[in-house]
């Protein structure tokens, strides 16, 4: 009981770090007129992923393999299928041509990328399965080609998200990004610590424990800005966040993460791989199926249904 109420806990300064981080760093730079579309490629987007950065990099340090792929894999699949399904209810949500034809197939790329890297023993016939520091750089790769896109298309268009200047002094503003900092450290630590004791004293494995709890956890920020966005109407945050959130997990997150320690791959694992390329197939599939480059509310609940089936699943095998 002592370490599950650490696991939860540790929800609470990880995300409030998360936005300590993202406010007063977007107001730094503001401050030293940054662009808004700079900002929003760079602190917003990474301060959106942190959750997940933090996690994954304090359990790739203690080589807790299944804790790091679980969080990636089960972070990408809420993100799909529980998100993006309860945003759709609230309101159908339209897709940019630009989102349809280079960001979702990205996303499908990135699901498929990482099923082929992990599964060596089933395709080099090697002895073991794993996401190598190797297979970590070339994600790196992907992610700088990611960036270079958004660049090139920050050109074009504006970013959406609304950077007020700060009256807070610049000695604030570094005190408060450092405590943000801080905070997403020590409740990565505790979220770390706290499954690990919990999975081991249930009887669940480390990866259930990370592809349900600490997934769900560190998808909150994702979860908040996609449904206010689908109840404001601005679909295409809601559904851009999501798309871009799941690229920066796999490309950039999974990426460190398999740097910092190899990635080991368990073989029921593939199941969590094969749902993750399902649900990224599925997610562009739907956008040709009834009113074109539209998720609609009967696909919202198709992906919620999926969902449950999917968590179901987890607990009863």
């Amino acid at each position: 009981m002592l370490y599950l109420i650490l696991l939860i806990s540790g929800f609470a300064p990880l995300i409030y770090g998360a936005y300590l981080l993202v406010d007063n760093a977007s107001s730094l730079a503001k401050k030293y007129s940054i662009p808004d579309i700079v900002i929003g490629l760079t602190v917003v987007a990474f301060g959106t992923s942190s959750p997940e950065l933090i996690v994954n990099l304090m359990a790739s340090a203690d080589h807790n393999a299944d804790l790091v792929l679980g969080n990636i894999v089960g972070s990408n699949i809420f993100n799909i299928l529980f998100i993006l399904g309860l945003s759709a209810l609230i309101y159908p949500l339209s897709v940019k041509r630009n989102t349809t034809w280079i960001e979702i197939p990205l996303s499908f790329l990135a699901a498929i990328a990482i099923m082929v890297m992990a599964n060596d023993k089933l395709i080099d016939y090697t002895g073991i399965s794993m996401i190598s520091r190797i297979d970590g750089f070339i994600l790196l790769l992907f992610f700088s080609i990611f960036l270079v896109y958004n660049y090139y298309l920050s050109r074009s268009e504006s970013y959406n998200g609304e950077i007020k200047s700060s009256h807070k002094s610049l000695w604030l503003l570094v005190i408060l990004i450092i405590a943000g900092l801080g905070l997403l450290v020590a409740g990565g630590k505790m979220i770390v610590t706290g499954a690990t004791r919990v999975a081991g004293f249930l009887g669940l494995s480390e990866r259930v424990i990370g592809l349900t709890i600490v997934a769900t956890g560190t998808s909150l920020p994702e979860l908040a800005t996609s449904i206010v966005a689908a109840w404001k109407k601005n679909t295409d945050i809601a559904i851009g966040n999501i798309v871009g959130s799941n690229i920066f997990n796999i490309f950039l997150i999974l990426g460190l993460s398999a740097i910092i320690f190899p990635v080991k791959l368990l073989p029921m694992s593939n199941i969590d791989l094969l749902v993750n390329v399902g649900a990224s197939l599925f997610l562009f599939m739907f956008l040709f199926t009834g009113k074109k480059h539209e998720l609609e509310r009967w696909e919202g609940i198709l992906f919620l249904i999926s969902f449950a089936a999917y968590i179901v699943y987890l607990l009863t095998n």
